[in-house]
């Protein structure tokens, strides 16, 4: 497989999955609302591809087999809130807020951890 039908395979895979309906799901009627399911959609690949040795035998001792190729990809779905639609107003609803305050604190406290770990390496202890 040479790398450009490794690249037009994996396109064409995505083309197909890249839809509206893997971000917006199908809405659900109850009770006079429409929920719309909301997701966050990360689409990943990567390909490589080798030649052998041009002298034309490399490790192998076969021609043939110094060539070489792969690819490979991934997809990340994750929910982020609804669309709510009610016959007094049409509303977004988060569910992420937790997380991204988590994600905050973190990287807080991270940065904070560091700062001070260079800041004990600048002090240099007394000689006596």
């Amino acid at each position: 497989m040479t790398p450009q039908n490794i690249f037009k395979t994996i396109s064409e895979r995505l083309q197909t999955a890249a839809t509206v309906k893997t971000v917006y799901g199908d809405p659900v009627v109850a009770e006079g609302k429409t929920i719309i399911p909301v997701a966050r959609v990360r689409f990943g690949f990567g390909a490589g591809f080798g030649e052998g040795d041009t002298g034309g035998e490399g490790v192998s001792g076969n021609a043939e087999a110094d060539k070489g190729g792969g690819g490979g990809g991934g997809v990340e779905v994750r929910p982020v809130g609804f669309i709510e639609i009610t016959p007094g107003e049409t509303r977004y609803v988060s569910i992420e807020g937790g997380r991204t305050a988590a994600r905050l604190a973190f990287l807080g406290l991270l940065a904070a951890f560091l700062l001070l770990m260079r800041r004990s390496k600048r002090v240099e202890p007394k000689a006596k």
